[in-house]
């Protein structure tokens, strides 16, 4: 079937200022003879002009390149078998398929990258280049080279490619933390296979956490990104790359306005850990953590929700030897203060394995500091955020009906508050505001003082997390 290709003509519209001069009538006095006023002097009116894009485009389009990915994949079952014969139990299906051979699938994937070194080294997505038997990089100029993946962090979606030339041209690095939201900025990429294709837009956030991007905090952007995109270079108005576009939000497929790019210092650092190491050494304090409501920050004392709070310490993880407990609300790590919960997986896999680091904790109403001998990330373990569940009988100000076991209390009915925040039975409940409770009446002292809200530390499974219950 032949592609349609549609033709979107584009009015550019230029808006002058023009100022017009005001007409004033002469003051007439009876007295005196007639007078005419000097003119009034008109002033021209400010015009507001675009950023120059073409300048940015032309300077940095030899540096763009274009990655077709091609891997071979196996042949479904039944792929080979001659037409008609599809629809064949599965004991004549094996049959015909092992006298007939079945012929691998050819896979290509495509993607953008760019230079970062004169001798061929490029940047692009992971995603671009997985599972790939063979690289082509086109430049612009469109010389092709057969590039070798020198490694991959799927984690952060990065991946380092080498192509065998010299005297490349190449990107500018910029810093994103001193991206500001609604600057302008440049994407060039190969959109569906348009080569060399720039778009422009603004940031419409920094640091933002996804669900799957527990290391990156990304730039996000309304800059039309689409598939073919991928890996290719975010742009500031200096010329230069502050990030890699990476991802599209879409119910569609196609471009919706948000588009989000890895941070350019996050993606050198795993290019540095790749060309050194060939793998990234990230570093694990083994703690779950959750966002503070403006209920749990009421809860812990704090003048407004930030930080991130511990739900639960590992056991011989660098966090328990450093003394961080349930309760703990994590403001800051080496110095830099932390808003919101998704900014510590990043902070602490930055922290190299086995160095110290220092960890600001709100404990017991008063801020402390912990220093800590950072572990090494193994597989998926890092700080992670746990997410409240919807939970689900009883008497009593918090509606909780418990019985006491060996490891806390178990909750055996629900009601009332307890039960609009969730809490269900079978849960079982740890510590109230930071501070363990072993006995009924431990939790009924708690709750007969309790204001406003109380953070109950409940587990269920291998799930423990706080619940914030409001208190009439």
């Amino acid at each position: 079937m032949r592609a349609k290709v549609f033709s979107i003509a584009l009015l550019a519209a230029a808006v002058l200022g023009v100022s017009a001069g005001v007409s004033h009538l002469p003051h007439v006095n009876a007295a005196a003879p007639a007078a005419v006023s000097a003119p009034a002097v008109s002033q021209p009116a400010a015009v507001q002009t675009l950023p120059d894009f073409a300048a940015i485009a032309e300077a940095n389009k030899g540096a763009v390149v274009n990655i077709t990915s091609t891997s071979t994949a196996k042949a479904e079952a039944g792929a080979g078998l001659p037409e008609g014969l599809e629809d064949l139990p599965p004991q004549f299906r094996r049959f015909f398929e092992q006298q007939m051979p079945q012929a691998p699938r050819i896979r290509q994937g495509m993607g953008s990258g760019f230079i970062v070194d004169g001798d061929g080294t490029i940047l692009t997505n992971a995603h671009v280049v997985d599972g790939a038997d063979e690289v082509r990089v086109r430049l612009s100029d469109r010389r092709e080279f057969k590039g070798k993946v020198v490694g991959q962090d799927k984690a952060t979606d990065i991946a380092v490619v080498k192509i065998e030339a010299k005297g490349l041209p190449v990107v500018k690095l910029g810093d994103p933390a001193q991206t500001r939201v609604g600057e302008w900025v440049l994407a060039i990429g190969s959109p569906f296979g348009f080569e060399n294709t720039v778009t422009a837009g603004i940031v419409s956030a920094t640091s933002r956490s996804l669900p799957d991007g527990t290391y990156v905090p990304f730039i996000q952007t309304d800059a039309a990104v689409n598939p073919g995109n991928s890996g290719g270079p975010l742009f500031n108005l200096k010329g230069e790359v502050i990030g890699i576009n990476s991802q599209i939000y879409s119910r569609s497929g196609g471009f919706q306005g948000i588009a989000f790019a890895v941070p350019i210092d996050v993606a050198s650092h795993v290019q540095q850990e790749l060309v050194a190491h060939g793998r990234v050494e990230r570093g694990r304090l083994g703690v779950h953590i959750q966002e503070v409501t403006q209920s749990l920050a009421q809860s812990f004392g704090l003048d407004r929700p930030r930080g991130a709070l511990v739900a639960q310490v590992e056991k011989g993880s660098p966090a328990e030897k450093a003394g961080l407990k349930p309760g703990d609300v994590l403001l800051g790590v080496n110095g830099k203060a932390i808003e919101r919960s998704a900014e510590i997986p990043p902070l602490v896999a930055a922290v190299k394995p086995g160095d110290k680091a220092t960890l600001s904790v709100w404990r017991d109403g008063k801020k402390q500091d912990l220093a800590v001998t950072v572990g090494r990330l193994d597989a998926d373990k890092t700080a992670e955020a746990a997410s409240p569940r919807n939970e689900k009988a009883d008497t009593g100000k918090l509606g909780l009906a418990v019985r006491p076991s060996k490891e806390g209390l178990v909750v055996e009915q629900v009601s009332g508050p307890a039960e609009r925040a969730g809490i269900q039975a079978g849960d079982v409940v740890t510590a109230v505001n930071g501070k363990p409770v072993k006995s009924v009446e431990e939790l009924r002292a708690v709750a007969d003082k309790a204001k406003g809200a109380v953070a109950i530390l409940v587990r269920r499974g291998e799930t423990t997390i706080f619940v914030p219950v409001e208190v009439s």
